[in-house]
């Protein structure tokens, strides 16, 4: 039985509404949204710096790596299923969008219960790996206890809003993930400064959150409001369809686990030639480029859906339009935030900290001379999802997996000849060479898409 099918007018709206009302209707409430999302995340790093303390911080970089991982899979399922349900629709193939969203979500609760276990089971090891100890140590294996326990909340929480964004309701999916993340800094405030739960009431706080988030995406996708409803009709496993989610979500999944990697290096470097004040103080550098990372993510994501939906239309020219829109876009909120890191260093280290003022002059050369090419990684971002939309995963993950093939020499060698700045370094210096291939690749895809 197929689910309800969407009446022409509103199925037309991709295809007849210009793209640049489009690309700001999608773009900006997925750009609100990822942005919420990045705040809650950065805020949480001011709790733990200011009410916790510099080894909390430490912890917290040591943690998220492995928790990594279990983002990775979340967003692997939520673009995958996106992607392939926007292609759906495009072609009016309305019963088979119904089954990708329905297999998707029996897909999300296995992958959840094996992520969980895995870590659970084995997430103190990259822990130790990375040199934890002592408090640093309990701390971290206190974070991915109760993350391992919330993996399901987490994966739904994240992947089923970008859903809501595919089924032509940006605004709503946007309106969800904003309000788990203001509840997720209530929720901060009241574990770790009222109660006093330190790194174990962040990870309580993000679980719970989550779990709303979840509740919420569930609860408009059973409702009369989705174009294509959850019913019990399309609650059926499809090998195909899931195989197909996995391998299209996969460059998602190769960036976080590409990013996990890294920072796992990184991690390990820094407190080798550096220690934990000079960890820490990457720690905050990471938060300052996760937030700008989550505008590039909410740049891809607004411009995935027009994409995957021009695409199985066969428009050419809406496909270029929506991805110079996007890279125009991202490139200027990249220079513009740069200018704002290298004006502003010690007053943003001292946001997160503002008794320590080692870890403040730490931050402060981090983020001068790990940033500078951070216009860049928001490039890199919106060419991998534009290739993802198209469902050419093979090149977005090569994208993705790229810049660890350019990073891992340079910080295997840079520290060995100039110590801690030769790890602050390697990253800028791999998004330089990792975006001369992605020019190439993007141009020899576009001479293909002739208007």
């Amino acid at each position: 039985m197929e689910s309800p099918v969407s009446s022409p007018s509103e199925t037309s709206k991709l295809s007849q509404t210009p793209i640049k009302k489009l690309f700001w209707h999608y773009t900006l409430p997925a750009i609100a949204g990822m942005l919420a999302s990045g705040l809650y995340v950065v805020i949480d790093g001011i709790f733990i710096g200011q009410f916790v303390g510099t080894e909390a911080l430490a912890a917290m970089n040591l943690a998220w790596p492995v928790f990594g991982v279990l983002i990775g899979v979340a967003l692997m399922s939520g673009m995958g299923t996106g992607a392939l349900y926007s292609i759906a629709r495009g072609k009016g193939g309305h019963k088979k969008a119904s089954l990708i969203l329905g297999s998707s979500v029996l897909l999300m609760l296995f992958l959840s219960v094996l992520t969980g276990v895995l870590l659970f089971s084995f997430g103190h090891w990259p822990l130790l790996w990375m040199g934890a100890k002592d408090q640093v140590l309990t701390m971290g294996e206190e974070y991915l206890r109760i993350a391992s326990f919330g993996s399901l909340a987490v994966m739904l929480g994240m992947a089923l809003p970008m859903i809501i964004r595919n089924d032509e309701h940006p605004t709503l999916s946007m309106s969800i993930m904003a309000a788990g993340a203001v509840l997720n800094i209530i929720l901060d405030y009241l574990f770790i400064v009222i109660l006093e739960q330190g790194m174990q009431g962040a990870a309580i706080a993000t679980v719970i959150a989550n779990a709303a988030t979840a509740l919420a995406a569930l609860g408009y996708f059973v409702s009369d409001y989705a174009k294509e409803r959850i019913t019990r009709q399309s609650l059926i496993f499809n090998w195909n369809i899931s195989k197909n989610i996995l391998k299209t979500g996969m460059p998602s999944l190769a960036m976080f686990l590409y990013m996990s990697f890294v920072l796992f290096i990184h991690n390990r470097l820094f407190l080798e030639y550096g220690g934990v004040v000079t960890l820490a103080a990457f720690t905050i550098v990471g938060y300052v480029q996760a937030l700008f990372y989550m505008l590039a993510e909410g740049v891809a994501n607004g411009i995935q859906p027009l994409i995957s939906f021009s695409y199985g239309q066969n428009n050419n020219k809406n496909i270029r339009e929506t991805l110079f829109m996007g890279m125009k876009w991202i490139l200027s909120v990249g220079f513009a935030t740069l200018a704002v890191v290298n004006l502003f260093p010690d007053q943003i280290a001292f946001i997160f900290n503002s008794s320590d003022s080692v870890l403040q002059s730490e931050t402060s050369l981090g983020l001068r001379l790990h940033l500078f090419t951070l216009f860049l990684d928001g490039f890199i971002v919106v060419v991998a999802a534009y290739f993802q939309a198209l469902a050419n995963y093979r090149i977005a993950t090569v994208i993705t997996m790229g810049n660890m093939l350019v990073q891992l020499p340079l910080l295997f060698i840079l520290p060995k000849l100039m110590g801690v700045t030769g790890v602050w370094i390697a990253l800028p210096l791999s998004n330089i060479a990792l975006a001369i291939v992605v020019v190439y690749l993007l141009m020899k895809d576009l001479k293909k898409r002739t208007v």
